[in-house]
């Protein structure tokens, strides 16, 4: 993290420190803050401080103030100061008064004297393993820290590499019913309880007296690699507390040497205990930039181990990848934005200049998954210099959580957490007036559909509203109509509407050219929901009829359409009506009505009711009846004065539910007595309720009577009542009912005589629900549905049905037809072929629609696949005939079951069978056909839909074998030597051609092949020698030989059995002088059947015979052996390497040779100097090669001479000594020319030259570099 001071990582620019007082005199504690009105709160043992007696709190400015009063031992203790996410401790001591002995504040790292710099660390090694003493710093009783769980933190300790130190936590345990959870880090992340072993061992113990628990860190034989920052974090249920410290190792210095790397070991982490950061966590890492310059030696296997792997940056791929590369690498990456990618890294493969401030500058690009955290890190040339973070060039502030800074050494790091899209931008470091830049790219997880969108039906001019939820808030999606995407531009016509993770599109006001497939694409699939806008019609359920009232009547005029929102206007011959006092208009749901109280003559007249948009017209007359009173004398017989009076009775219509009303104006004198009868015809229902015994009727003259069912009744009120005055006799049923049908026999008398007359009443309804449709004929979009009539048709003409389709999981049922079906089957369309529907229907007559029938059973819309594609023959015989094909393009939800194959003759329609059943490969042989028959082929694919459009072959197969020249096609790699060694395998296939099947013929060197270890296989198409167990002696030239007929076809390729080569012959020790012996040996006896690649020569001392190689790879048969020890013996032994391997057994001296001493006087013996010098010569010249570009390559070539030629190597006559992409070895006489990278330039003809006193020697070859498609 970074150092305290420093502006974007504290918000403290001075802090409070630790004091002690006198008991009585007050304690204040002063803090300044970078910016002014930063709220600062003052805290101890974990509460806040509030103003009081006691405490003063006081801020101006940037500065604020605590003042402890009138101090006692009880204000002793850790104070903190909490300023946004920073947090300062500091501590109170309180003196007895009249001591005035200083007491010191955090103890100091140790430091080391500079005449004896190992002394000090030695003894806290040997007492108490280096580890800082809590006794020596805390004293015998330590204060807790009542704002923390420790009662003692670990200190910071130094130790010397080999030496051994004890890091120390204590834990109060009396407030905690479980045991604290302790672990130690190493740096950031690094857990150190995966790390216990030899050097490292994890203590911990509890103290029943002081209820302390006691924690402890053991580190023994450290290495300088253990250095740098650790922290403790000790956790309960509901509390959490961290402790930073750090390690510092020195190496062991012996006397007198001088430590060069305490020069540039920084200081800052051996401090004395302070936290680095604020935010209780260390920013160390493995890579400390106070080691830079330490030897590589130091650096074990652990520190690799303890390393943060590197995630693959595609940034760096696409830097040094070619354009030819960017799509591929996009699509591996899972990139979308691809041309965006590309602009920016346009932008990033500019040259940077030589930087003053940056030793290592920020990486051009990083990628980030979002929800994730990444760190920004570079290193400085000046490790004191300050740095700012910019974002799009405005300064990053500390907040929170989600930026934290690091300063380690050099190294200054930006650390983002919980990545989201909003960081998603352009990041700079600025050093002084130096920038270094970077891009930052947050890459988004793929948005998933949680909610489908649902079909919708609407109107004409309806509102129509998509709504469909995905899994991320506010994701970009796209809305498409039939595959074609809407644009912003369209928002006139469509609306979108985001609300968290829900999105709607919205049409207000929906045309028939908006009908359609409608689409919400997201990144991680898409949603599909059909819009059908039918246009707008009117139903009318039921019509006003015709009224006949008489004066002071009311006149009510009625009539239900099936749109409850439409409105309408009364007409009164044909002007509009004003509603008055006595007109009344009403409107409530789907019904209209029409009010006329108190009947005039000037009423009569036509009445019409038109429904706005729509062109209709309902239409009724009233008529106004006059009663008109004859003077009669008296005594005058009753009459009913009716229309149409008379035995033939007349019919009354009315609909169910609504009121029946039957006005019969009667005369007579006396009054008459009025009598209702209904005749019940065999086979009527049972009346709906029963009716009271005739005995309840009283005197008929003084009460008014009806008779139902043929029973008296003086019911005057009820659903049922007849109401009778002097000129009229009124019959009322409210809410009729299907029982209420019926005859209506009306008979008034008087002493004088007596009238009647029949009423015939009819009462329609809806009718009854259809039974559950029937699905059948199921295809790719479509299927047809059957229904039977109802079981009861309201006593009205059924005029149609109507039908409707929902998905099974949706709640909504969407309308297939606005003009009724008159037939009892429909075949409906435009579905979506995999998803699962159900049906029902509704049964509509005059008076309106039933109540839906049962949900069918749910189906599946299955279309058949398509027909196989690529039908073509691939062989034919005199009986048989092979066929292949792929599978169909669209097999659609219902899968594929197989395949049906049939054949028929040419000029024939008749199909034949060629398989029984069905079959899922896509190859078929036709067996058992007629020689020399003309025939057409072709196959159907099959599924539960049914079969396919079938695939024929486009001309007339003829069954026919044909004769086709025997071909070998000798593969590559059996062109060249096949080499094998002793024991494996042997496996060669050789393709071949030709028909009829043609004979295949092997031989070895002429001769036939003999033996069960080498084994042929043949097949139609090719053949195959195998040698389970190749030997030496199946090393030869195979033939292969492929005849039909007169014709044939010869092949050649050739075997070689390989082993390890025998031992060396006849070693022998030609000289031994000095230090030196010179030995000899004869090649091999048996080279293993390939070429030697060398010799290794080895050594054993008499003594210990432990072998010790002297030279590998040497391929003269005589060396010289050097650097021996005088008055030792020595054994020698020489292997022979080939291709296989060394040899099994070895060449070896059988008597020692030993080094003599050398004498006081040294006799320099006579011999004759044999001249070695020779003249340059290749043993293995350069062979042209072809490379593909960008992977290194190398040309090897062998020279030998003496003395040791000078080498030079030239391309197209250029000497390549100087340039750098080309590196020149030379070991034992082998010559390598690497070439890094190499690119068409490098392509041409290169020579090796060799020279030395005696000649010149040199060898060429061609290199082509191709670069791949």
């Amino acid at each position: 993290m970074p150092e305290p001071g420093k502006k974007p990582v504290s918000a403290f620019s001075k802090k409070p420190r630790s004091v002690e007082v006198t008991a009585g005199s007050p304690a204040v504690f002063e803090a300044e803050t970078e910016r002014a009105g930063v709220k600062v709160r003052w805290q101890r043992a974990g509460s806040d401080i509030s103003p009081s007696d006691k405490y003063s709190l006081a801020a101006e400015g940037t500065r604020h103030t605590l003042t402890v009063r009138d101090v006692g031992p009880a204000d002793q203790g850790s104070y903190a100061v909490i300023a946004g996410s920073s947090k300062v401790k500091f501590d109170l001591k309180v003196l007895e008064a009249g001591k005035a002995e200083a007491v010191p504040g955090p103890a100091p790292a140790p430091t080391e004297a500079p005449g004896a710099p190992g002394e000090v660390l030695a003894s806290a090694t040997e007492g108490e393993g280096g580890s800082p003493s809590p006794e020596a710093s805390n004293g015998p009783s330590a204060p807790e820290d009542p704002i923390g769980l420790f009662v003692m933190r670990p200190q910071d300790g130094e130790v010397t590499v080999g030496g051994s130190i004890t890091f120390s936590a204590r834990v109060a345990g009396a407030s905690l019913l479980k045991p604290p959870v302790v672990k130690w880090f190493k740096g950031k992340w690094v857990d150190l309880s995966s790390k216990v072993g030899q050097h490292l061992q994890l203590h911990d113990s509890y103290d029943r007296a002081s209820k302390v628990y006691l924690f402890e860190l053991h580190i023994t034989d450290a290495q300088a690699t253990f250095a740098g920052g650790y922290r403790c974090e000790v956790s309960t249920k509901d509390k959490f507390d961290s402790c930073n410290f750090n390690l510092t190792v020195h190496e062991a210095i012996g006397p007198g040497d001088l430590d060069l790397r305490s020069t540039f070991r920084r200081t800052s982490l051996a401090g004395g205990g302070r936290r680095i950061s604020d935010s209780h966590e260390d920013a160390g890492t493995l890579d400390f930039s106070s080691l830079l310059r330490k030897s590589s030696s130091f650096r074990t296997l652990r520190d690799l181990k303890l390393e943060t792997p590197v995630e693959e940056d595609v940034w760096e791929i696409l830097r040094h990848a070619p354009p030819s590369e960017y799509e591929r690498i996009a699509f591996q990456h899972g990139v979308t934005d691809l041309r965006g990618m590309l602009k920016r890294l346009k932008g990033i493969k500019r040259d940077e200049k030589k930087s003053t401030a940056f030793q290592k500058k920020l990486q051009p690009a990083y990628q980030v998954s979002k929800g994730h955290k990444i760190r920004l890190m570079v290193e400085l040339a000046d490790p004191d210099a300050e740095v700012k973070w910019l974002k799009n060039g405005q300064e990053i502030q500390m907040s929170g959580s989600k930026y934290i800074f690091e300063s380690i050494g050099a190294k200054r790091m930006l650390t983002i957490s919980q990545c989201s899209l909003a960081d998603d931008a352009a990041y700079q470091c600025m050093v002084g007036g130096e920038k270094c830049s970077t891009e930052l790219f947050v890459k988004e997880p793929p948005v998933l559909i949680t909610r489908p969108l649902e079909d919708q039906l609407v109107m004409v001019g309806q509102r129509v509203e998509f709504e469909c939820e995905v899994s991320e808030e506010g994701a970009q999606v796209k809305w498409l109509k039939d595959g074609v995407e809407l644009t912003r531009e369209e928002t006139f016509k469509y609306r979108f509407k985001k609300d968290g993770q829900k999105h709607h599109l919205i049409i207000n006001e929906a045309t028939l050219e908006d009908a359609g497939h409608y689409a919400l694409r997201t990144s991680g699939g898409q949603a599909l929901a059909e819009l059908i806008v039918q246009e707008k019609k009117l139903e009318v359920y039921q019509s006003i009829a015709d009224l006949t009232v008489g004066a002071k009547d009311q006149a009510v005029f009625k009539c239900e359409v099936s749109d409850e929102n439409v409105r309408g206007v009364w007409l009164k011959n044909g002007k509009e009506l004003v509603p008055d006092s006595r007109i009344k208009v009403s409107h409530i749901g789907r019904v209209h009505k029409l009010t006329i109280d108190d009947v005039t003559p000037a009423d009569e007249a036509d009445y019409s009711f038109v429904p706005e948009g729509f062109a209709c017209n309902l239409s009724a007359k009233l008529h106004f009846m006059e009663v008109k009173i004859d003077f009669v004398p008296r005594q005058e017989p009753p009459k009913i004065h009716l229309d149409c009076p008379g035995r033939k009775p007349d019919t009354i219509v009315v609909v169910a539910g609504n009121k029946l009303r039957l006005d019969v104006p009667i005369s007579g004198d006396p009054a008459p007595t009025v009598i209702w009868q209904k005749t019940l015809t065999k086979g009527n229902k049972v009346p709906a309720g029963p009716a009271p015994d005739a005995s309840a009727a009283g005197d008929s003259g003084a009460s008014d009577e009806w008779v139902f069912d043929r029973k008296l009744l003086c019911e005057t009120e009820g659903r049922v009542r007849v109401e009778t005055t002097k000129d009229r006799s009124i019959f009322t049923v409210e809410g009729a009912e299907k029982e209420d049908e019926g005859v209506y026999v009306v008979t008034v008398k008087n002493p004088v005589g007596e009238d009647q007359v029949n009423l015939t009443v009819k009462v329609i309804d809806v009718p009854d629900a259809p039974a559950a449709p029937q699905i059948s004929n199921v295809g790719e979009d479509s299927c047809t549905v059957q229904w039977e009539p109802p079981a009861y048709d309201g006593g009205q003409p059924v005029l149609g049905y109507i039908l409707e389709r929902k998905k099974k999981k949706s709640f909504r049922w969407m309308r297939l037809n606005f003009d009724l079906l008159r037939e009892l089957s429909h075949e409906a369309r435009r579905m979506i072929e995999g998803v699962v529907y159900e049906m029902r229907v509704y049964a509509v007559n005059a008076v309106g629609m039933s109540r839906p029938s049962p949900a069918s059973q749910p189906f599946m819309p299955i279309g058949p696949p398509s027909e196989p594609t690529h039908l073509a023959v691939e062989d034919v015989s005199d009986t048989t005939v092979s066929l292949k094909w792929r599978a169909p393009e669209r097999v659609g939800a219902g899968g594929l079951d197989g395949y049906s194959l049939e054949y028929c003759r040419e000029g024939c329609s008749e199909w034949v069978d060629a398989l029984q059943g069905l079959t899922e490969h896509t190859t078929m042989l036709v067996k058992d056909l007629p020689t020399g028959a003309r025939l057409l082929f072709r196959v159907r694919a099959h599924n539960v839909a049914g079969p396919g459009a079938p695939v024929t072959t486009k001309e007339p197969v003829t069954v026919q074998e044909i004769l086709q020249r025997p071909r070998l096609q000798l593969p590559r790699h059996l062109r060249q030597t096949v080499q094998r060694k002793v024991g494996e395998s042997v496996n060669l296939l050789i393709p071949f051609q030709g028909k009829p099947r043609p004979q295949v013929t092997w031989t070895k060197e002429g001769q036939p092949l003999a033996g069960d270890e080498v084994s042929i296989r043949n097949s139609p198409t090719d053949t195959i020698l195998f040698i389970r167990a190749a030997r030496r002696a199946h090393s030869g030239a195979y033939q292969v030989t492929l005849r039909i007929e007169n014709m044939e076809d010869k092949a050649e390729l050739v075997l070689q059995v390989v082993d390890k080569p025998s031992p060396p012959q006849d070693i022998r020790v030609t000289e031994a002088w000095g230090f030196n012996v010179a030995l000899e040996w004869k090649p091999p006896q048996d080279d293993g059947n390939t070429e030697l690649w060398g010799y290794t020569v080895q050594k054993a001392d008499k003594k210990t015979m432990e072998w010790f190689t002297v030279l590998e790879h040497y391929r003269r048969t005589h060396c010289v052996v050097s650097e021996l020890v005088v008055g030792n013996g020595y054994y020698f032994r020489v292997f022979s390497h080939n291709t296989v391997g060394p040899s099994d057994r070895a060449a070896t001296t059988k008597e020692p040779v030993f080094i003599p001493k050398p004498a006081i006087t040294y006799e320099r013996p006579s011999y004759k100097v044999p001249d070695f010098s020779e003249a340059p010569r290749f043993t293995r010249p350069l062979v042209n090669r072809s490379v593909i570009a960008g992977y290194n390559t190398t040309l090897c070539c062998a020279v030998r001479g003496s003395p040791k030629p000078k080498i030079s190597w030239f391309k197209n006559g250029l000497d390549l000594g100087k340039d750098a992409r080309f590196r020149m070895f030379s070991k034992q006489g082998v010559l390598t020319l690497e070439i890094r990278k190499p690119c068409p330039f490098d392509g041409g003809v290169y020579v090796c030259r060799a020279t030395n006193l005696d000649g010149e020697a040199q060898c060429e070859c061609r290199l082509e570099v191709r670069v791949p498609q």
